[in-house]
């Protein structure tokens, strides 16, 4: 067995949930932010991940894919995640006729974060994060019994 591949794996995932960490934390602190250096107003951010699996080949393939596919062939599966803009988010207006940036009615619009959901996304973040390190530990730990079994 080779453990590097599950080192691998689990470190795919955690860098996964370090993404969706530092998304969540650049949202909260940006949700008071009204406007950025560009002029333009924040729009929370969304970590998206994606499964990479390869089979044996080398070849990387959908997950569908390798469900669809007829062979038994174990294939590993590694993730990645990338930094999208959400655009659904609607703007939180409030009322603030005295704010430099308020519109002619007085309201300034604020970016649509929720902060619960930015808490719950951390808490998931991190307790995933611990279990993907667990697996590596385990691993870590196979890996040393095994070379002290094939030792005596």
């Amino acid at each position: 067995m080779d453990y590097s591949q599950i080192f691998a794996i689990s470190a795919s995932g955690m860098q996964v949930q370090r993404t969706r960490l530092e998304v969540a934390a650049h949202n909260l602190a940006n949700a008071q932010t009204v406007q950025g250096p560009d002029g333009q107003p924040f729009r929370p951010l969304v970590a998206v991940a994606r499964a990479q699996v390869s089979g044996y080949a080398g070849m990387t393939t959908s997950f569908d894919g390798v469900m669809q596919s007829e062979s038994a062939e174990p294939a590993l599966a590694r993730a990645s995640a990338f930094v999208m803009e959400d655009r659904a988010a609607a703007p939180r207006m409030v009322l603030e006729p005295g704010h430099p940036y308020a519109d002619a009615k007085g309201m300034v619009r604020y970016p649509g974060v929720n902060h619960l959901e930015q808490m719950v996304a951390i808490t998931q973040a991190l307790r995933i994060y611990e279990a993907n390190l667990a697996a590596m530990q385990a691993a870590k730990t196979m890996a040393t019994r095994a070379l002290d079994i094939g030792g005596q």
